[in-house]
C-alpha cells in the first residue's frame, strides 16, 4: 500500500483530517444512477448522464458552506488523573460551537485498547452553543497511559458531506490497583475484618498499652469491663488496649512468572498488590514504619521505610505499574538485598506463590539467617484448581487418577510447610476473595502479641 493510499484509508478510519461523503450522498447518487439506467431505455446520451452527475455533485458541495469551520469549534476533555483498575469512571468532553450553523457529530476519543471504548459518540449541537458530552469507561490493565487525540466528524446542514478533524488534547492517566478494600478498612476496620458471618477478627484486648475507654460491644472480653466508668455513666464501658507503635513492616511482593496465574478477577499479582496496599494502610494508620520491596529475578522497586498516611501515596506511585515477569523469582537475591537495607528488626510480609517458594531450598538458608533478626511471614492465594481436583468425585479412571495426583500434591505441600514452620517461618494460603482480610488480620495479631 502506497503512502497516499494509506493516508486516504486513514481518513476513512476516523483519522487525520479531511472531507468525506456521507451515506446520504451515496444514496442520492445511487438513485440518480437508477434513474439514468431507466432513462437509457429512451436512448439518453452519455453527455447528459455525465452532466447530471456533475450538477448534483456541485450542488452538494454548496452544502459545505452551511457547516462550521474548524476554527469555530473548540474541544476540552475532562478526565481524572488516576483510574482504579476495574472501576467505572466518567469522562466529559466540552464542545463549543461559535458558528451560526448547527450540526450533528460523531466523536471517537483516543483511549488505549485496554480501556472500554463506547464509541463513536453521536449527538447534535445547536448554533452558538456549548454542550457537554459524557461517557463511561473502565481500565483493566494498570500502568501509565497518554491520551492524545480526539477524532471528530461533523456533518453539514443537509448531511451530504462530513468534515473530519483531529484535535490534540494531550493528557496522562495512571491506572492504579483497586483500592476498594483499602478504603473499606480505613472507613471501618472492625467491619472490614468480619471474616465469616458474625465472626469478627478483632484485636486482642489487654495486650499492649492502654489506649482509651469505650462502649462495650458484642465480642469484647468481659474481663476488661471498666466497672467504675460503667457505674458512673450507667452504660457498660470497657478498656481498650493497642500495641506499641513505631514497628517496622517490610512488604515483599513477588512479580515472578507464577504470580501471573489467572484468578476469578485479575491474577495473583493484582490481588497481592491490593492486599499489600491495605496492609500498608493499616500499618501506617497505626503509626508503624512501612517499606515495600518488589522483585522477580532481580529487585524491581524498593520504597524505604517511613511513617504517616502520606507515605501510602509514595508506595502507591512506586508500585502501581508493576507487572508479571516471564522469569522465575530469585528469592536468594531479595534475601541478600534485605540483609543490606533492613538493619532494624521488622516484620517481613511476603506475598508470593507458596508452592513455588517451598521448593526454593536456597531461600531457606538465607531465611534462617534473617530469622535471627526479623520475623518472617508469607501469604499466598489458594490454588482453587488443585482443591477442586481433590474434592472431585472419582467416577472414572481418569478422574480417580487426577484426584490421587492432586491429593499427593496437597500432602507434599503440607510436609514442606511443616518443615519450614519448624524453622520459625510462618506460611498460610487464603482464598482470593479473603486474601486482604487474612493479611490484615495476621498483621494485627502479630502486633497485638508484641512479637516484634
Amino acid at each position: 500500500m502506497t503512502k497516499s493510499s494509506k493516508s486516504l484509508w486513514a481518513r476513512f478510519l476516523f483519522q487525520d483530517r479531511g472531507i468525506i461523503p456521507t451515506k446520504r450522498l451515496w444514496l442520492v447518487f445511487l438513485l440518480i444512477s437508477l434513474l439514468i439506467i431507466v432513462a437509457a431505455i429512451w436512448d439518453i446520451s452519455w453527455t447528459w448522464a455525465i452532466m447530471i452527475n456533475l450538477v448534483v455533485f456541485c450542488i452538494s458541495l454548496l452544502d459545505l458552506l452551511f457547516s462550521p469551520k474548524k476554527n469555530q469549534l473548540t474541544f476540552q476533555r475532562n478526565v481524572a488523573e488516576e483510574f482504579e483498575r476495574g472501576l467505572t469512571y466518567s469522562i466529559t468532553i466540552d464542545v463549543r460551537n461559535t458558528s451560526r450553523y448547527s450540526f450533528s457529530f460523531r466523536i471517537i476519543d483516543g483511549l488505549p485498547q485496554s480501556f472500554y471504548r463506547p464509541f463513536p459518540l453521536t449527538g447534535h449541537i445547536p448554533k452558538e452553543a456549548i454542550i457537554q458530552i459524557q461517557y463511561d469507561t473502565t481500565a483493566v490493565v494498570r500502568g501509565k497511559y497518554d491520551l492524545e487525540k480526539l477524532y471528530v466528524r461533523y456533518t453539514s446542514m443537509l448531511g451530504l458531506w462530513e468534515k473530519q478533524s483531529t484535535v490534540e488534547l494531550p493528557r496522562s492517566v495512571k491506572v492504579i490497583p483497586d483500592l476498594t478494600e483499602t478504603k473499606q478498612y480505613l472507613e471501618n476496620a472492625q467491619k472490614f475484618l468480619q471474616y465469616e458471618g458474625n465472626k469478627i477478627r478483632r484485636q486482642r484486648s489487654g495486650i499492649g498499652d492502654f489506649s482509651k475507654i469505650r462502649t462495650y460491644v458484642v465480642g469484647d472480653d468481659p474481663r476488661k469491663i471498666n466497672w467504675r466508668q460503667t457505674a458512673k455513666l450507667q452504660e457498660v464501658m470497657t478498656n481498650d488496649y493497642e500495641p506499641e507503635h513505631g514497628k517496622y513492616i517490610t512488604i515483599l511482593i513477588d512479580c515472578g512468572r507464577m504470580m501471573g496465574a489467572e484468578l476469578t478477577k485479575g491474577n495473583r499479582l493484582e490481588k497481592s498488590l491490593e492486599a499489600a496496599i491495605t496492609v500498608a494502610a493499616a500499618a501506617l494508620q497505626k503509626g508503624d514504619y512501612v517499606s515495600v520491596l518488589a522483585f522477580s529475578k532481580e529487585i524491581k522497586v524498593f520504597v524505604p521505610p517511613a511513617k504517616g498516611m502520606s507515605h501510602l501515596q509514595t508506595i502507591l506511585q512506586a508500585i502501581y505499574h508493576l507487572d508479571v515477569d516471564a522469569a522465575e523469582s530469585n528469592y536468594a537475591v531479595v534475601m541478600q538485598y534485605l540483609e543490606s537495607v533492613q538493619k532494624k528488626r521488622s516484620l517481613l510480609l511476603l506475598f508470593s506463590d507458596v508452592r513455588t517458594f517451598l521448593h526454593e531450598e536456597s531461600a531457606l538458608v538465607y531465611l534462617k539467617r534473617l530469622r535471627q533478626r526479623h520475623l518472617f511471614f508469607m501469604i499466598g492465594v489458594e490454588d482453587q484448581a488443585l482443591l477442586m481436583r481433590v474434592n472431585e468425585e472419582p467416577n472414572t479412571i481418569q478422574s480417580a487418577m487426577r484426584k490421587s495426583i492432586a491429593q499427593q500434591q496437597v500432602l507434599l505441600k503440607k510436609r514442606e510447610k511443616i518443615k519450614w514452620e519448624k524453622q520459625g517461618l510462618q506460611l498460610i494460603e487464603a482464598p482470593e476473595e479473603k486474601l486482604t482480610v487474612a493479611a490484615v488480620s495476621r498483621y494485627i495479631d502479630i502486633m497485638n502479641q508484641n512479637l516484634l
